[in-house]
C-alpha cells in the first residue's frame, strides 16, 4: 500500500512538474517573441502619465487638433501607416495607442473598459491642453470616442467614426474568436504562455480574415505595428477590450439620441469585422444629426483605402471648424 502511494504521488507531482516545466517554456518563448515584436516596431514617440495610464503618442504637425483612436488589436500604427502625413499637412495629429495596446499601460496593470478608456483619453486631451479637438476612432476606438462624446461633450468638437464598433452584438467575428474564448480569470495567464504561440500560428489566417475581402500589405507587420499584437499584455489588454465591447455597447448605445456632437461615420460596404447595416446605418439613424458615407472596401480601410479615409477626416474637421470655442454648423 505504502509503495503504491508513492508511485501515485510520485505520478502526480512529476505530472505537475512538467505542466510547470512545460508553462515556464511557453512563458520564456512568449517573452522573446515579446521583444523581437518590439525590434520590430519600437516605440514612435513620447508617454505621459495621466489618471489611470501611462500612454504612448505621437503629436505632429500644426493647427486643428485631430486625436485619432485604434481598434482592437491595433496601435497608433494603423494610423501613420499611410494617414498621419496628409493630415499633419494642415492639422495637429495626435495618434495614441489606448491602454493595453501598443506601448500604452493602464495603471497597476489593470484591464480599463471602454468607458474608462474614454475617461482616460478625456484626461490626456485635458492634460495637453487641445481645444476641442476632431475625434477620429476606427473600429472599437469608435466606441471610445462615442463614449466620450456622450461623457464630455465640451471636450470634443466632432466625430470622425471610421468602421466603428457602435451596437452590441450576440456573434465575435471569427477573428477574434480565440480572444473570446479566454477566462477573464485566467486571462494574464493563459496570454503569457498559450496567448503568443496560438497567435503565432494563426497569425496569417486572422490577418486574413481582418482585411477581407482586401489582402493585407506584406509590410503590415513592421508598418502598421500588426506584430506588437503578438506580445502577451496586448493579448491580454485585446481579450479584455473583446469582453467590454460585449457587455458595455449596449449602454453606450442606448444614450445615442441624446448625443449633441456632431458625428460622421465611414464604413466600407464589404467590411466582415463589423457589419455596416448594424453598425453603419442603424447608428447613422439614432444619431441626432449623424451623416454616413458608404465606400468600396474592408474592415481596414484605413491602411488599403487611405486617400478616401484622409478625405473623410479631413470634410470632417472643416465641416466641424470652429472659431474660438463654438463650432460652426
Amino acid at each position: 500500500m505504502q509503495s503504491g502511494t508513492r508511485w501515485m504521488l510520485g505520478t502526480v507531482f512529476g505530472s505537475a512538474a512538467l505542466t510547470a516545466a512545460g508553462g515556464l517554456g511557453l512563458s520564456f518563448y512568449s517573452d522573446r517573441i515579446a521583444r523581437e515584436a518590439e525590434r520590430l516596431v519600437p516605440q514612435d514617440g513620447r508617454h505621459i502619465q495621466v489618471e489611470g495610464a501611462r500612454l504612448h503618442y505621437v503629436d505632429q504637425g500644426s493647427g486643428p487638433a485631430i486625436v485619432m483612436i485604434h481598434g482592437l488589436s491595433g496601435q497608433l500604427r494603423n494610423f501613420s501607416y499611410a494617414m498621419l502625413e496628409p493630415l499633419a499637412a494642415d492639422h495637429r495629429v495626435i495618434l495614441v495607442d489606448r491602454p493595453g495596446s501598443g506601448y500604452s499601460t493602464a495603471d497597476d496593470d489593470g484591464e480599463p473598459t471602454i468607458p474608462e478608456q474614454a475617461a482616460i483619453i478625456g484626461r490626456f486631451i485635458d492634460t495637453l491642453g487641445l481645444d476641442r479637438p476632431l475625434l477620429v476612432g476606427h473600429s472599437l476606438g469608435g466606441a471610445v470616442a462615442l463614449a466620450l462624446a456622450l461623457d464630455r461633450p465640451e471636450l470634443v468638437r466632432g466625430l470622425a467614426l471610421i468602421a466603428p464598433l457602435t451596437q452590441a452584438q450576440d456573434d465575435v467575428p471569427d477573428a477574434f474568436r480565440g480572444l473570446a474564448t479566454i477566462p477573464p480569470s485566467l486571462r494574464r495567464l493563459m496570454a503569457q504562455t498559450l496567448g503568443t504561440p496560438m497567435s503565432r500560428l494563426t497569425a496569417d489566417r486572422v490577418l486574413q480574415a481582418v482585411f477581407a475581402p482586401e489582402t493585407p500589405p506584406a509590410d503590415f507587420i513592421t508598418r502598421g505595428g500588426g506584430a506588437l499584437s503578438q506580445r502577451p499584455a496586448n493579448i491580454a489588454a485585446a481579450s479584455a477590450d473583446l469582453h467590454s465591447g460585449g457587455t458595455d455597447v449596449a449602454a453606450i448605445a442606448a444614450r445615442y439620441p441624446t448625443l449633441t456632437v456632431p458625428t460622421a461615420i465611414l464604413f466600407g460596404r464589404d467590411d466582415a469585422i463589423l457589419d455596416p447595416a448594424l453598425h453603419g446605418h442603424r447608428t447613422a439613424g439614432q444619431i441626432p444629426d449623424a451623416r454616413l458615407e458608404v465606400i468600396d472596401g474592408g474592415h481596414m480601410i484605413p491602411i488599403t483605402a487611405p486617400g478616401a479615409c484622409v478625405r473623410f477626416v479631413t470634410e470632417a474637421a472643416e465641416r466641424y471648424g470652429y472659431t474660438g470655442r463654438n463650432p460652426s454648423a
